[in-house]
């Protein structure tokens, strides 16, 4: 596991930093996203923190299964269950806040 110290989706999870959520549990926690790319946009985030999905994939695969399902979920209750589910994984990849989060993407039919 990566240090959390100064992480933006820490202090989120923690409510320390505002966000719109849309869904929590003991695992994860979702949240609008604050600049979306879709009419509706939700980051997913493991409440533990984890700097990637591929840390997330070695130490908590459970966690990561449980992000599909919850994406699959909103997907669901937002929309018609069609859904894009995006890992960043790296800077090279756009990853700009290094705790592991799956965007979902829905709400309208998306561009390939």
């Amino acid at each position: 596991m990566s240090d959390s110290e100064g992480c933006l989706f820490c202090s989120i999870v923690k409510g320390e930093v505002p966000s719109t959520k849309v869904y929590e549990d003991e695992q994860v926690f979702a949240f609008e996203d604050i600049a979306p790319k879709a009419k509706v946009h939700v980051l997913i985030v493991p409440k533990q923190h984890v700097a990637s999905v591929a840390e997330l994939a070695d130490s908590d695969s459970r966690t990561l299964t449980h992000i599909v399902d919850v994406a699959r979920d909103i997907a669901t209750e937002r929309y018609n269950g069609s859904f894009r589910l995006v890992f960043n994984t790296g800077a090279d990849a756009g990853q700009t806040v290094f705790h592991a989060h799956a965007h979902v993407l829905t709400g309208e039919v998306l561009d390939e």
